[in-house]
């Protein structure tokens, strides 16, 4: 009886596992499936799930819409130099967080949870005027210093450097090893799931970003993909719901790509973070 109610609990479990994956992938599914439609067959009803001829054309149309080699090298420039730079702060930050006693620890990293908490939208008007003041407005550089600092990757990171033995530090000082060298040859190593992690967040969410590149810059030069992408609904004969869908299928295959190289480091990170 204990079986049956076990094996019956169970199957409930996968079938709600099932009906919530379902909804969180469907609406990638129909986006990916309307990416190769022709727009007839959009706007016809009933729809279909799978497209009756697939038209790859949508993607050289996208493509050729706009300078979306720019658009996309910015993207690239943009994401990849925000990484570096948070790499670079967030890594010291953390493990004077985690390894050093000093007055003033436990305020200061408060403040760096207070950070955490404050949306970027709500301070974005300061940053403005101070980028404006420096003449960076409308170039790259306003899109990239402003993230050069994250308060997750230092939380973060914090959290794995604290679960690495003392006893591997204290090995290495005796050894003569510099605070600089455990830090960057011991602990970054170490923490290679976490950092794996942090660096497919932070390009995820900058790749895509939207709202930061729309106030910072006036021009093609300076924008990146997500901006280039929303222009595609403006067409004299109606919004072109395939050849937009392609213009997105374009902005995450990057992303796609990458999480699914770097999924076997996501996954021991979470595994890391929960021992």
């Amino acid at each position: 009886m204990y079986r049956v109610v076990l094996a019956s609990r169970k199957t409930v479990e996968w079938i709600g596992l099932l009906i919530v994956g379902f909804l969180f992938v469907f609406p990638f599914l129909w986006m990916a499936s309307t990416a190769f439609k022709t727009m007839p067959e959009v706007l016809q009803f009933p729809p279909t799930l799978l497209p009756e001829t697939w038209e790859w054309s949508n993607f050289a149309q996208a493509w050729e819409s706009g300078p979306f080699h720019m658009f996309t090298w910015n993207s690239i420039l943009v994401a990849v130099g925000i990484l570096i730079l948070q790499f670079l702060t967030a890594v010291p930050a953390a493990y004077a967080f985690a390894r050093y006693k000093f007055p003033g620890r436990n305020l200061l990293f408060g403040l760096v949870l207070i950070v955490l908490m404050i949306p970027g939208q709500v301070i974005f008007l300061p940053i403005y005027v101070q980028l404006s003041g420096w003449g960076l407005i409308n170039t790259l550089w306003s899109l990239i210093l402003p993230y050069a600092a994250s308060a997750f990757g230092i939380f973060l990171l914090r959290q794995a450097f604290m679960q690495v033995p003392d006893e591997v530090i204290e090995a290495a000082r005796l050894d003569n090893a510099s605070e600089w060298k455990i830090m960057w040859t011991i602990m970054v190593p170490m923490a290679k799931p976490v950092l794996v992690t942090f660096g497919l967040f932070s390009f995820i969410y900058h790749w895509n970003d939207y709202f930061w590149p729309l106030i910072m810059t006036n021009s093609d030069e300076a924008r990146t993909l997500p901006i280039g992408i929303s222009s595609l609904h403006m067409s004299d004969g109606g919004t072109l719901w395939n050849v937009m869908m392609a213009g997105n299928m374009i902005l995450i295959l990057p992303i796609l790509v990458i999480f699914f190289v770097a999924q076997r480091h996501i996954i021991k990170a979470f595994i890391y973070q929960s021992k």
